[in-house]
C-alpha cells in the first residue's frame, strides 16, 4: 500500500468539535468520518485496525471452544416480546414498522437472537455446554453521543453467549472467558485494563465484571481500594460509611425556612452543618407515577442504579404539582404522606440530630433522630461512594475514584432468557430444565478509541504493533531523487515478498509532512531512506514512540526491521 493511493485526508489543526484527544487524531488522521448523531464511517485506516482486533478476538474465542455464528441486524419484535424486554427496554432499543406493517427492532443486544438460534437444537443435556458469538454491527439509539467511537449510536460488537446445564458449569466457565478477556486486552496492547464489579441492568443476571481502560477522559467512575484488589464500578459499589461522629440528640422543633429549598440554602440559614442534615430526592415510577423518596445525608449524592434495582422498575425525576401528596422543597421523612414509597439510605443512620423537610410550605425540622422520630425505619444502601470511604473489603479507609471506559464486560445471566423464551432440555433423568446462560461482550470500535486515548502524543496515535494499521512505514525522503527512489521500491519490494506489512510515502512532499503524516498513521517501525543516509550506505529505523532510532546498513535492513518487529511482540507479551 502506498500513502499516495490511501483513501481518507489526513490534516494538521483540531477539530473544534473534537473533546477528546482520541476523537482529535482520528478525525485528524483519517481514521473515520462523520455521518451522522453517533454515526461514522471507518476510513481504510480504521478499518485495518479494527480487522485487527476482530482477529484477536476470534483466535481468543475459537481457543475456549467459541462457535461462530452471525444474527442478524433487524429483529421482529415477537423475539422481544417472549423476553419481556420489547417493554421494558427505554428509547435505546430502535423499534419500527416494516412495509409488512410487523413490528421489528434494530438488534442493540442478541440476547434474545441466541436462544432463538439454539433452542431447537440444544434439547438434550447430550448438547451442552456449548459457546456461541458473533462480530456484528448493532444499533443502540444512544440518547448522548459524545467522544468520537467511545459512545456512539452504531458500533462493531463482539457478543458471546455460553449455555451450561449447571451454575457450578457456567462458574467454571465464566472464570476461563475472564482470562480469554484478559489475554485480548494484553495482546491488543492495553494490559492495563481492569475489571471491576458491576450492576447487570437491563442484561440481568446474578454477577457481572466490567473491564476499564483507566483514563481522565473516561465517562464511568471507577471504586477502587488503594489498599486491596476492591474495584467496582460506581453503579455497583458498596457505601460503607459509618458516622463516627453522631452528635447528641435534640428536641424535634418546626423552624419557619422562608424562601429555603435546597439542602445548601437551609443549612446555610439555620447556621448548620450539610453532614448533619438529611437530603431528599424525588423520583416517580415510569409504569404509573407513583413517587419514590430517597433520603440521603446532605453531602452525598443518590445512586440510581442502586434505587432502580431496589424499586424494581424503572424510575425517572419526579414532576412535583400542587395537587401532589409531596411539598417541593420541603420534603422530609417524619410525617410524610402514605401514598409514596419511601428509602432512607445508610449514610443517616446514627446520627443523632438532623436537619431536615417538614412536609410542610417555609418549614424544616431541627433535632430529627430517624430511630426516634420515624416508625420503623429500615436503612439501605442507595447513596454514591464518596473519596475516602471505607472499602466494604479490608475495611480500611481507602477508597480512591478514578475514570475509566468500559472496553468490554462479562455477565452470568442465569435463567432470564431460557425461562422467558421456554427454552428446555431433558436432563439425565429425563427431566425438564431451563439453561443457564453467560454473556461476554467487547466493543471493537470503542476499544480501538480507547487504546489511541491511552497511547498517543500530540503527533497522534501510538498503536501497539498487534492492531497498528501497518506494522512498518517506509518513507523516502527526495523522491525525486532518483537514487533515493530506486533504493526505496527496492526496500518496499523486499518487505512484501517477504509478508510484512508495510505502506510506503514515495510522495515528493516536503519531510515535515511526510512526517507528520506518519505520526497520525502510527505505524510502529518507521524507515527512512534518503539522499544523505544513502552516502552512507545505511537507512534509519525509528519506533513510533522514539525508544529505538538506529542508522542500520541498507544490506541489513529487512533483517534488522524483523527483529524489532519480534521484540515489540515479545514486550506486549511481557507486560
Amino acid at each position: 500500500m502506498k500513502v499516495a493511493n490511501l483513501v481518507g485526508t489526513r490534516f494538521k489543526e483540531r477539530p473544534g468539535d473534537c473533546v477528546i484527544d482520541s476523537h482529535a487524531l482520528m478525525v485528524r488522521g483519517g481514521y473515520m468520518k462523520y455521518v451522522g448523531n453517533g454515526i461514522f464511517s471507518e476510513f481504510p485506516t480504521l478499518r485495518r485496525v479494527t480487522k485487527k482486533i476482530e482477529e484477536i478476538i476470534r483466535q481468543e474465542m475459537d481457543a475456549i471452544d467459541g462457535q461462530e455464528v452471525l444474527f442478524p441486524v433487524v429483529l421482529p419484535a415477537d423475539l422481544w416480546d417472549e423476553s419481556g424486554r420489547y417493554e421494558s427496554v427505554g428509547s435505546e432499543l430502535l423499534r419500527f414498522t416494516d412495509r409488512n406493517k410487523s413490528r421489528m427492532v434494530l438488534g442493540m443486544t442478541h440476547e434474545e437472537a441466541a436462544v432463538h438460534l439454539v433452542r431447537d437444537y440444544a434439547q438434550s443435556y447430550t448438547k451442552y455446554p456449548f459457546m456461541i458469538y458473533q462480530i456484528q454491527r448493532k444499533f443502540r439509539d444512544e440518547a448522548r453521543p459524545r467522544a468520537g467511537m467511545i459512545r456512539v449510536r452504531e458500533f462493531t460488537m463482539k457478543d458471546a453467549y455460553s449455555f451450561h446445564t449447571s451454575q457450578e458449569d457456567l462458574e467454571q466457565y465464566y472464570q476461563v472467558c475472564y482470562e480469554a478477556y484478559n489475554r485480548i486486552f494484553k495482546r491488543a496492547g492495553v494490559p492495563e485494563v481492569i475489571t471491576v464489579a458491576s450492576d447487570s441492568g437491563m442484561m440481568g443476571g446474578n454477577l457481572s465484571h466490567e473491564y476499564m481502560l483507566l483514563t481522565p477522559v473516561g465517562e464511568d467512575s471507577i471504586v477502587i481500594c488503594q489498599e486491596c484488589d476492591y474495584r467496582a464500578n460506581m453503579e455497583a459499589a458498596e457505601n460503607k460509611m459509618v458516622n463516627e461522629d453522631a452528635g447528641e440528640m435534640a428536641e424535634l422543633t418546626y423552624v419557619e425556612t422562608p424562601n429555603c429549598k435546597t439542602i445548601e440554602e437551609v443549612c446555610a440559614f439555620l447556621k448548620s452543618d450539610v453532614e448533619k442534615s438529611c437530603k431528599a430526592v424525588v423520583y416517580q415510577k415510569n409504569a404509573d407515577d407513583k413517587f419514590v423518596v430517597a433520603f440521603v445525608r446532605g453531602d452525598y449524592e443518590i445512586n440510581e442504579t442502586k434505587l432502580r434495582n431496589l424499586v424494581g422498575e424503572e424510575i425517572h425525576v419526579a414532576d412535583i404539582t400542587e395537587e401532589d401528596p409531596l411539598v417541593a422543597g420541603y420534603i422530609g421523612p417524619c410525617g410524610i404522606s402514605g401514598e409514596v414509597e419511601v428509602y432512607v439510605d445508610v449514610t443517616l443512620k446514627g446520627i443523632g440530630s438532623l436537619v431536615a423537610g417538614a412536609n410542610k410550605e417555609g418549614f424544616h425540622v431541627t433535632g430529627l433522630n430517624l430511630e426516634r422520630d420515624v416508625k420503623d425505619v429500615t436503612y439501605v444502601d442507595i447513596a454514591k461512594v464518596k473519596e475516602g470511604s471505607v472499602c466494604p473489603c479490608c475495611g480500611k479507609k481507602a477508597i480512591t475514584i478514578k475514570r475509566g471506559i468500559e472496553v468490554g464486560n462479562i455477565f452470568q445471566l442465569g435463567t432470564k432468557y431460557t425461562k422467558s423464551m421456554n427454552m428446555t432440555y431433558v436432563d439425565e433423568n429425563g427431566q425438564q430444565q431451563y439453561p443457564i446462560m453467560g454473556c461476554y461482550g467487547i466493543g471493537v470500535g470503542r476499544l480501538a478509541a480507547s487504546i489511541c486515548e491511552a497511547h498517543h502524543d500530540e503527533y497522534g496515535p501510538i498503536w501497539p504493533i498487534s492492531i497498528a494499521p501497518w506494522e512498518i512505514e517506509l518513507c523516502v525522503i527526495r523522491a525525486d531523487d532518483p537514487e533515493a527512489k530506486k533504493a526505496g521500491d527496492e526496500l518496499y519490494e523486499k518487505l512484501q515478498r517477504a509478508g510484512e506489512d508495510v505502506i510506503y510515502d514515495d510522495r515528493d512532499v516536503r519531510p515535515g509532512a511526510m512526517f507528520s503524516d506518519a505520526d497520525l498513521i502510527g505505524a510502529p517501525i518507521r524507515v527512512v531512506v534518503s539522499p544523505r543516509n544513502l552516502k552512507e550506505n545505511v537507512v534509519e529505523i525509528t519506533t513510533r514512540d522514539k525508544s529505538v532510532q538506529e542508522s542500520v546498513p541498507m544490506s541489513e535492513a529487512l533483517e534488522y526491521i524483523r527483529e524489532l518487529k519480534a521484540k515489540l511482540y515479545r514486550q506486549l507479551e511481557e507486560a
